[in-house]
């Protein structure tokens, strides 16, 4: 089983990296994946809505999740075993979507009084699924494509836009439902040029003087696009962008200084004044609400009809849209994976999952990070039997949630199989901390997993990522060293030291691996517990 939000959903297609040469390479015939069409309800359903089981082939590959495949290849070529991959994930969803509503309702937390209306009131919310679904399937013959014609004529550099208003990109975002924004911008000749506009958020189709330039579909990058000669106008040119975002219905456009085309040595900016429309090219598209996060909706259509396949195994990647609630999460966690052992009646089969990757502005410190905080809850959950936790604090991305590295998460994953499910005797992490003293000004911190011993990624005589507190908390960096083959030393004048943290920010700066370049697992330690 693959499981979680859009980061195990992202498919090899998406801009991943290595993806193309694993589909050149032509797959494993005894490699195949299943892929659980998206569906919920309040109600636990007994039968799929579809789905069917598809060889590992060029043309089918491009749609696997990409964690999910460099896990799967891993298996198959260590073992020599065919391997199959269940795929049940949705992007932007809570663990609690993907756990039973008896199980919520018993609960404490923030979704179990939600959870047990659910459960008391299945008839009411089943129409109100009914409802929803009835309203995104108007929505969706609306989104995908425009009328042609009608394209051809808002595109043209003769079409009236006067009853439009105007916004000023990319700083103000005004734009809703289907969002058609024009810029007349003046070309002093008809040389060949390129227009550069790569952030288009979520679909997009360009156009210039009344021609389609390209259509960028979510999940991809709008690359540098060709703009020949024959479709430049000498003076006024106009470039209209058809922008559709199904997640918020908050579609934007551009980012500052990547607006622009540009013809021989001349940079023509497309920032500033646009026309839009929000409701005059198109209609607005009806309210879709996102009932698949309500608790135990997901579990009921996507998890629920399979608990009579066997299953030898889970891996799990998502956190991210639990981030604010960490709190609540590794009990959530916990009784999820729980939870589905109990259904699936296998015993406890391995559950392995990844920790959240590093994210965001880099700040230090930044002790009230949640999503820090929200990586501390899934270490927690290893105190379950049978499972294990892929850390990724050092291939995340600031600017992008979704990461492009999927390869690395996935052999990570493969790793944590080989020790929890086969039971081989390896290091399948990063350093892991044992134990810390604290005397005279002095720590002396003891790891485990760190095979030929403790190192730094970039050949670094100081350990970056250490932050130390006072008894007030207030936090500091701390300046880290090796000092042996599994001790790190840091002093420090700082008086009523109470706590060290490592790792511990949204995107903090980390250095400390071992020599399998397996970053250190992220922690917090307070030293009056002792």
């Amino acid at each position: 089983m693959a499981g979680g939000q859009s980061n195990m959903e992202w498919a090899l297609k998406s801009a991943v990296i290595g993806a193309d040469q694993e589909i050149e390479e032509g797959g494993f015939p005894k490699i195949r994946f299943f892929k659980v069409p998206k569906s919920y309800s309040a109600r636990p359903q007994n039968e799929l809505e579809g789905g069917e089981w598809e060889v590992a082939t060029p043309e089918n590959m491009p749609d696997f999740s990409a964690v999910a495949w460099f896990f799967a290849k891993r298996n198959h070529l260590e073992k020599n075993v065919p391997v199959g991959i269940i795929e049940s994930n949705w992007g932007g969803t809570p663990a609690e979507g993907w756990t039973e509503l008896s199980v919520l309702a018993g609960m404490n937390a923030s979704y179990s009084k939600e959870a047990l209306d659910i459960l008391e009131n299945q008839d009411t919310w089943q129409e109100e699924v009914f409802a929803n679904e009835e309203r995104r399937a108007l929505r969706d013959q609306l989104v995908p494509k425009p009328d042609s014609l009608k394209a051809l004529e808002v595109a043209s550099v003769k079409y009236n836009d006067s009853q439009w208003k105007k916004v000023n990109l990319p700083q103000s975002n005004p734009l809703e439902h289907i969002a058609w924004v024009r810029k007349v911008f003046q070309a002093n000749s008809t040389e060949a040029a390129t227009l550069h506009l790569p952030r288009i958020d979520q679909m997009g189709y360009v156009y210039l003087n009344g021609n389609l330039l390209h259509y960028k579909d979510w999940g991809t990058t709008t690359p540098d696009l060709e703009i020949p000669a024959s479709s430049l106008l000498e003076g006024n040119n106009v470039l209209t962008i058809r922008a559709v975002n199904t997640w918020n219905n908050q579609p934007s456009i551009g980012a500052t200084g990547e607006m622009y085309i540009l013809q021989g040595d001349k940079k023509i900016s497309l920032e500033g004044i646009w026309s839009y429309s929000n409701n005059k090219v198109e209609p607005l598209l009806p309210k879709v609400d996102f009932l698949n996060w309500k608790p135990g909706m997901m579990f009921n259509a996507m998890i629920y009809p399979l608990i009579n396949y066997p299953i030898k195994g889970a891996i799990w990647y998502q956190g991210e849209s639990n981030a604010g609630r960490a709190e609540e999460y590794h009990e959530l966690f916990a009784a999820m994976i729980t939870n589905w052992r109990k259904v699936w009646g296998l015993g406890d089969f391995p559950f392995l999952f990844v920790q959240l990757a590093n994210f965001m502005e880099r700040k230090s410190p930044q002790p009230d990070s949640n999503w820090a905080y929200l990586r501390d809850a899934q270490k927690e959950t290893l105190d379950l039997p049978n499972t294990g936790m892929a850390v990724i604090i050092d291939i995340g991305e600031s600017g992008d949630i979704h990461p492009k590295n999927k390869k690395e998460v996935g052999e990570r994953l493969w790793l944590q199989a080989r020790k929890v499910a086969y039971k081989e005797k390896l290091v399948s992490s990063g350093p892991v901390l044992e134990s810390a003293t604290l005397r005279d000004g002095t720590m002396v911190l003891n790891y485990s997993e760190v095979g030929e011993g403790l190192q730094t990624s970039d050949n670094s005589e100081s350990v970056k990522g250490f932050i130390i507190s006072d008894s007030r908390g207030n936090f500091t960096e701390a300046k880290a060293v090796i000092t042996g083959n599994n001790e790190i030393t840091i002093e420090t004048e700082r008086a009523n030291i109470s706590e060290i943290r490592y790792a511990w920010a949204d995107n903090p700066e980390v250095n400390l691996i071992n020599h399998l370049n397996l970053p250190a697992v992220p922690f917090r330690y307070r030293f009056e517990e002792e």
